[in-house]
Parts: structure tokens; sequence; C-alpha cells
């Protein structure tokens, strides 16, 4: 069921909310959270698709913020509500308001908004695009407990991580980083069954990506160990190698499905990987709706602290390198002579990440990560 509201407000808007529900017989709210869309009318459709269907999984009250752009100053002077309340079938399992705001009522989102929240319900905001640098004290951000951003859809992504690093506060989150969950799954249960000590870690992935940074910065963090980023064709993440002392730990994947696990002494084994689409995405950060301090450290840990990212064709192995070859060149020993090859980053000014920080954890130590959805 549908109801337009042209020049309304938001006490019209919710008397449109109950007398939908009412007309198809449901009376009670059923809702487990408001969830508040930030975005333009280019980009409605996709968010507002993706919210119905996470809202399967978490049905709430969709409140769809789209801040339209006024072509004269007249108009800009000119205040204007217009609404689309959405109930039943059109809805998802929840309700929908596309609010269109237009003038100088755009710029006080934050009032129309307000009375259309759920009594006693979490908020979330979702940033589809153009997120603001300060998510948390942003006056849409400022009242929601969790706030969404996707770093992935910025002009920059890099600059945008650097950004958010510097802004983040308890709440904050990133599609990004809901990216990687089934990657950080699949290595933490990969390193629970060999007994070594990782030594370097390589990851892949496009040039572009944000999720391949978060990825990078997250095993740095957490191991202590020199993480080098490299540059590949794609799509998304394609590999991570460990180098470690009982042999290299290696996930690949290179058509965005299925990957390829490898560990020493142990035969090939083929993993589901799926890369996942957008409602995904923010049904598994509805779940929690407390503080992601594992995101947190990994955020500040810094995309500057990271090896090097060279592609292939820039290392100067390039012409024995191989994907899922780490290059390796000897190591002095006391004497100034040349010992055995190591494991070493192609950045040789970017210093190992974690120096100083203590001795390196073994697998049994490394914290446990966020469960993804069977795949």
């Amino acid at each position: 069921m549908k109801t337009d509201l042209t020049d309304t407000t938001a006490s019209k808007i919710n008397k449109a909310l109950v007398q939908a529900r009412r007309a198809i017989g449901t009376p009670a709210v059923g809702m487990v959270l408001t969830l508040v869309i930030v975005t333009d009318e280019e980009n409605a459709y996709d968010a507002l698709k993706a919210a119905n269907d996470a809202s399967r999984e978490h049905p709430s009250r969709t409140l769809v913020v789209i801040k339209r752009v006024s072509r004269s100053p007249r108009d800009r002077t000119k205040s204007r509500l217009d609404a689309e309340v959405r109930v039943g079938a059109d809805a998802g399992t929840g309700e929908t308001v596309v609010l269109r705001l237009y003038g100088e009522v755009s710029d006080h989102a934050q009032s129309v908004v307000l009375p259309l929240l759920l009594p006693d319900a979490p908020v979330v905001v979702w940033w589809s695009v153009d997120a603001p640098r300060d998510a948390a004290g942003d006056p849409l951000g400022a009242l929601g407990q969790r706030r969404v951003t996707d770093s992935y859809t910025a002009e920059k992504p890099v600059e945008e991580l650097k950004a958010r690093a510097e802004s983040y506060e308890p709440g904050d989150t990133d599609l990004a980083w809901a990216r990687i969950t089934p990657w950080r799954s699949m290595l933490a249960a990969a390193l629970d069954q060999v007994d070594c000590e990782v030594v370097s870690v390589e990851v892949a992935g496009e040039e572009a990506n944000p999720s391949v940074e978060l990825l990078a910065m997250w095993l740095a963090d957490r191991l202590h160990v020199h993480v080098r980023r490299a540059v590949s064709a794609g799509p998304g993440l394609t590999q991570v190698r460990l180098e470690t002392t009982g042999g290299p730990i290696t996930l690949h994947r290179s058509d965005g499905s299925m990957a390829t696990l490898a560990l020493p002494g142990q035969p090939d084994r083929a993993v589901a990987l799926k890369r996942r689409e957008t409602s995904e995405l923010l049904a598994e950060e509805l779940r929690r709706l407390d503080p992601d301090d594992t995101y947190a450290s990994a955020l500040r840990f810094g995309v500057d602290r990271l090896g090097g990212i060279q592609s292939a064709s820039q290392r100067p192995e390039a012409a024995t390198w191989t994907p899922g070859e780490l290059p390796v060149r000897p190591v002095p020993d006391a004497s100034g002579q040349a010992g055995k090859p190591s494991a070493v980053s192609a950045s040789a000014s970017a210093a190992p990440a974690g120096e100083g920080d203590g001795p390196r954890p073994t697998p049994a130590q490394m914290p446990a990560v966020r469960k993804a959805d069977p795949q």
C-alpha cells in the first residue's frame, strides 16, 4: 500500500502510517529498529532495494532522506516536504517512508526525521553515498547508535579511510569492512589448523578497493608482522599469502566466487568466497549494534604503515614473480654475509609493521573474528 503526501509535515506522515497499518490489518508495530538512509535521487532505488531485502531479517521502519537540489535562488528559499508512505508488500517486512526535502528544510533533515523514529528502538543511519567526513558529528548521525558508511563509493577510497580513522567514534562502521568478514573468518580458521609462527603477509587486490586496505591493516594490527600491499586486476580481493615458519598459507580467489585455500602439508581445497550484495552486507551490520572495537583498531592502524603498493609489472622480480609466490632475497647475517632467503617487503623504505610491539602471537592467540554468513 502506498500513500503520497505533497507539501506535508511529520505529523501527517505519522497519521498516514497508522491509517495504512489499519488498512492492511496490522495495527501493531512489529519493527525492531529504525533505519535512516541518506542518499540522493540517483542512488535511492538501489539503496531502498537493499534495505527492503535486509528487512526480511531485520524488520524495521526505513526512512529514506533525499535532499533535492533547488534550481533557482527563489526555490532555495522555499521549504517543502514531500513523502511517500509504503506499508505491506511494497515495504518488505517493515514500513518505508521516502522523504524528499526541498529548500531550507534540507539543511535541517534531523528535525523531520526525529518525530518519525520508533520509540525505544535503536536507530541506524546509513549513508549509501556522500557520507560526511565526521559521521558522528553530523546532525543525522547524532540520532543513531550505529552509523554505516561505504568508503567504496567515495571518489578517493583510501583517502576516505584516513578520514574515517581521524573522525572515528564508537558506533561507526563501514560496508567495506563487512565485505572482508568471510576472508577474516577463513584466515583465522586456517591459522587454527597449523602450529607455526607467521613471518610476513602479502595482500593482493584492486588498487582502489578499501576492503583490501582494511584486510591488510587488520592482519598487520593483529599479527604484528610486516604486511605488503600488492595490486592485482581484481575483482576485489584476490589473494592473501601468509609466510610462516612451517610454510606458506595461501587463500586465492580469481573469479569473485570460489577460492582456493592452500595449507602446508595438506591438499588444496576449494572454498566458497562469493562477493556479497549490499543487502547482505547491510543485514550483517544490523545484527550487532554495539561498537566494533576490532574495526576501530584496524582502521586506526593506518594505510601509511603498510608495505609499498606495487603491481607485478613494477616489481624488480617481475620476470620471475607469479601469483601465489612471494619474492625473497638473501638477508645478511651478523658477519655481513648473505644468509638464507627470507620473505621481505618489496618496499625497503617501509618499516616492519608492529616493530617494537613485542613477540609475534601464535595462531592460537589470533583474536576471534565475527562469524560470516554461510556462503
